[in-house]
């Protein structure tokens, strides 16, 4: 397994397991905690694992949360998705600087979400299964949303948007989110 940090999102990382394949199909090590020490990521510091299954063109996101945030280690462990991270840390040098990647139950590449940047994905296969390891209990009086169809993100969905929560379907613009945070 390595750790491949993210060139436009400062301290994100993909981690990219190593397969050991043969006639039964493979076996693949999804997380390393000394291996997220080394990038300095504290591997203890998951309180929670959660899943998601999506169907093909659902949009989930864009989500993030208020005071100290919320770190995620994101794996699509079957399907595959269009994975969306911003980055809202003020004072970060990578502030406001948006990446996206296709992640796949193939490949099972884990990408690395630091607290403070919106995360958000759509689902390319029908179904597409989504494992978080999240940093902090959720708290839903933290929970901000900003509008996935925001023209100031630009994010170049892949396919139409078949569904999406009353929440993401409300939410309001980045600029308007960004208040919400101070």
């Amino acid at each position: 397994m390595k750790a491949i940090p993210v060139p436009g999102i400062a301290g994100a990382y993909l981690f990219e397991p190593t397969p050991h394949r043969d006639e039964r199909g493979f076996f693949s090590r999804t997380f390393d905690a000394a291996l997220a020490r080394s990038v300095g990521i504290d591997p203890g510091g998951f309180a929670q694992d959660s899943l998601s299954r999506s169907r093909k063109g659902v949009v989930r996101g864009m989500h993030l949360r208020s005071g100290a945030g919320e770190a995620k280690l994101v794996r699509c462990s079957s399907g595959a998705v269009f994975d969306v991270i911003v980055d809202l840390r003020a004072g970060s040098p990578t502030y406001r600087n948006i990446e996206h990647f296709e992640l796949t139950g193939e490949t099972q590449v884990s990408l690395y979400v630091p607290a403070g940047c919106a995360h958000g994905f759509q689902a390319l296969t029908e179904p597409a299964d989504v494992s978080y390891r999240i940093d902090r209990p959720h708290d839903p009086a933290e929970d901000v949303s900003i509008a996935f169809t925001d023209p100031e993100l630009a994010i170049p969905w892949p396919l139409p948007v078949t569904l999406a929560s009353e929440r993401d379907r409300r939410a309001p613009s980045l600029a308007e989110a960004l208040s919400q945070l101070g």
